[in-house]
């Protein structure tokens, strides 16, 4: 099909969707045009009607009777592979093909040459377009292309909502409630309205007239945009090598022959500017999702990222669309970096992104702001609109979009237990965590950032067992000084009135990459080059933050744990740093703490069995829950199938920790436990039960745990424990579980 032959379709194809017609009708016209302008005896679409089902919704040559009857799963028969793989099948003996299903009641029986090609719009299927033929023959490149393109007009009348209305093929898009599962990254439940991070840019002119003039309007937004490329790398100094790369990558694509080629050729087929950087766009995250090389997916993702810019050089629509950010909102992304969201800081109510990890940056601050937080919520970002009633229940990973009113209610009155529950929380705030045997544990909060302080005397923190440092350096572009450190630990410190801070030196690798720093490509990046083992390589950048540390103690004593040390070397070596440091201040005649305590995170298993003189020279210990699980079980936590198979609770686990306390208990070397699972009430009284005497949770857990663990005895605890065990169980949580609902029952009685 030529250039000419292809904007005679488009054309056509725009008087048919102006035409006022309902929305079955325009299909089955649609497919009308379809055939006749391609000279093909058939033409047919098929829509999703959920995520796994097609369905025959219109058809010019198969049997009238059997639109909306006949359905397909996802990679049943042709039209099913071509959604699954999301590729164009091509073929001139459609029933020999590999994968074809025959469907009587189609009539389809008599066409050989088969033609299919994904309607789909930024990496969101939403159905296939066929075209068949008596005749048995392969079409042409040409053909396929311009089909394509025709499936590209398509996506985006089906945006627009072209095909709803009396007798419509699809149900309108944006206006039913809609439900979304995805991960618990952050705990806690909100209602509000979206805010979209990055507004869709909606494509309302997918066909043009003038091939020429879209020619220029695109090159000319593309020259805009080599322009903004170039102004930031102007920006960026010589030493800041990194960021530059990054940047010279995107320069890169900017000027990428090919690309602008292939939008060039899609505006000669009678596509707008938009719609064919658009079309470009989609290509490139199919790519994207069948590409195994994760720096090849990372290039691909830039040029995701640049045609977005592109698009919104285009049309005019930026990220400042005139919106205004509605009350209560709750922040919907596919991704976002740590300083695009401490911008947003406090004023969000709770975050949804369609994609992230329980480990991501996005995470840690989410965390450090106390705010819910679901990830892996697939197509959200594309469902919802500015302004759309979400309700994230983060507690169970769940996201109501636009929900209904019997989902609302039920909704506000989780809430308003949970605010009854934190008002008798309150009233424990200036009583110890003591359990009815008399044992006391201390309960300390975990923190990353100034916002997070003022929760100390709201929770009832005896201090920070954790204050994360690494977010100073996620939130910026560039490294930062040691004395602007220095200033933000000494008003960390300062506002910790006089409680311990345990500040855990840089905790970067893994998913934690700095922006100014090469991303390195590993294999397993959570076992590799990260935390002690990356600053012990690197011992400028360590010394930089033990140098802002110690000037920021001037004089107060000073606690600082190093993170994922995996044997007693990596500790020995790392202390020596710290001890060296605070003599060479002395020397400078600064201010050194009165006193200095080093600890370690026993993240690895094999810290555990480290010598005796390891646990002997740490000053304390912690235990990071999180990691540790991980590699105790070897299941990733980042894998939905595998990390919910392991509880925290399994016997195995418990009596390692019960090793751990054993050890420290033996050198006199104070213990704590920090982590996801501290600041679960049941998970907190079996971990006490074990002879755990700290626990370091985020503020709104430390109210819960302590209500639980000043109405049980621990020692009844561990004995119910150790019944457990004695059985044989896997876990003692059912065990723990029955036990505690006895104690419950009993005091209600009382």
């Amino acid at each position: 099909m030529a250039d000419s032959q292809s904007r005679k379709l488009l054309g056509r194809l725009r008087e048919a969707l102006a035409e006022s017609s309902a929305g079955q009708a325009r299909l089955d016209r649609i497919t009308t045009i379809i055939a006749t302008s391609m000279h093909t005896e058939v033409c047919s679409i098929y829509l999703f009607r959920d995520a796994d089902t097609l369905e025959l919704c219109a058809t010019e040559g198969l049997r009238p009777e059997a639109v909306h009857k006949t359905r397909l799963r996802l990679g049943e028969g042709l039209v099913g592979r071509v959604a699954r793989k999301n590729r164009p099948i091509n073929t001139a003996d459609a029933p020999s093909t590999r994968g074809f299903r025959y469907m009587p009641e189609t009539g389809e029986e008599i066409y050989s040459s088969f033609l299919g090609v994904p309607i789909q719009r930024l990496g969101e299927r939403l159905g296939v377009l066929v075209v068949q033929s008596k005749e048995a023959r392969q079409y042409s490149d040409d053909e396929v292309y311009g089909l394509e393109v025709v499936a590209m007009v398509l996506a985006e009348m089906t945006e627009l909502g072209a095909f709803i209305g009396e007798g419509a093929a699809l149900s309108a898009r944006h206006q039913n409630p809609a439900m979304f599962k995805g991960t618990v990254a952050q705990e806690g439940i909100a209602e509000g309205r979206v805010w979209l991070h990055e507004p869709r840019v909606v494509v309302t002119n997918p066909i043009a007239d003038d091939p020429e003039a879209e020619t220029e309007r695109l090159m000319a937004a593309i020259e805009t945009l080599r322009g903004s490329i170039d102004d930031q790398m102007t920006g960026i100094a010589l030493a800041e090598k990194d960021q530059r790369e990054v940047l010279e990558t995107y320069r890169m694509f900017a000027h990428s022959r090919g690309w602008i080629r292939r939008m060039c050729a899609d505006i000669a087929r009678g596509l707008s500017a938009e719609a064919a950087v658009e079309k470009e766009q989609s290509s490139a995250r199919n790519r994207m999702e069948s590409v195994p090389d994760a720096y090849m997916r990372e290039r691909l993702q830039d040029l995701d990222d640049l045609a977005n810019r592109l698009l919104r050089i285009l049309s005019g629509q930026g990220n400042d669309t005139g919106a205004a950010m509605p009350d209560r909102p709750i922040l919907v992304a596919r991704n976002i970096g740590p300083g695009e969201l401490l911008e947003y800081g406090r004023k969000l109510r709770g975050i949804v992104l369609e994609q992230g990890s329980v480990g991501s940056h996005a995470v840690i601050v989410a965390r450090a702001l106390a705010i819910p937080l679901v990830i892996h919520a697939d197509g959200l970002a594309t469902e919802a609109l500015n302004g759309d009633p979400i309700l994230v229940d983060g507690d169970q990973g769940i996201v109501h979009l636009r929900p209904s009113e019997n989902v609302t209610t039920a909704f506000r009155d989780k809430m308003a237990m949970q605010a009854k529950a934190q008002e008798r929380y309150a009233d424990l705030r200036g009583l110890p965590a003591q359990s009815l045997c008399g044992a006391v544990v201390s309960l300390t909060m975990n923190a990353g950032l100034m916002a997070d302080l003022p929760s100390l005397e709201g929770s009832g923190a005896e201090g920070v067992g954790l204050f994360r440092t690494e977010l100073q350096f996620l939130a910026r572009p560039n490294v930062p000084k040691r004395g602007d450190l220095a200033a933000l630990y000494a008003r960390v410190m300062d506002a910790a009135n006089g409680r311990r801070v345990v500040f855990r030196t840089l905790d970067i690798g893994s998913d934690k990459v700095l922006p100014y720093m090469r991303r390195v490509d590993e294999p397993n990046p959570a076992l590799g080059w990260r935390a002690i083992r990356l600053t012990l390589d690197k011992p400028g950048i360590m010394r930089m933050q033990l140098q802002a540390l110690i000037r920021a103690a001037a004089g107060r004593p000073l606690s600082v744990m190093f993170p994922f040390v995996a044997q007693f070397d990596e500790f020995r070596e790392a202390r020596a740093h710290l001890l060296d440091e605070v003599e060479r201040e002395r020397r400078l005649g600064h201010k050194v703490p009165e006193k200095v305590e080093i600890g370690a995170m026993l993240e690895t298993p094999s810290l555990a069995f480290a010598p005796e003189q390891f646990f002997a020279l740490a000053d304390f210990i912690s235990i990071g829950g999180n990691d540790l699980k991980q590699f105790f079980f070897a299941a990733d936590r980042e894998n939905e199938r595998v990390r919910r198979r392991y509880d925290t609770l399994n016997v195995s686990f418990l009596t390692f920790v019960e090793q751990i306390v054993a050890r420290c208990r033996e050198a006199g070397t104070p213990l704590s436990f920090c982590g996801e699972d501290a600041g679960r009430p049941v998970e907190a009284v079996c971990l006490a039960a074990m002879g755990v005497r700290a626990l370091s949770m985020r503020p709104a857990s430390i109210g819960p745990v302590k209500s639980l663990l000043r109405r049980v005895n621990l020692e009844d605890a561990r004995a119910a424990i150790d019944a457990s065990r004695a059985a044989g169980d896997q876990s003692v949580r059912r065990a723990v579980t029955d036990w505690l609902g006895n104690v419950l029952r009993a005091e209600q009685v009382a």
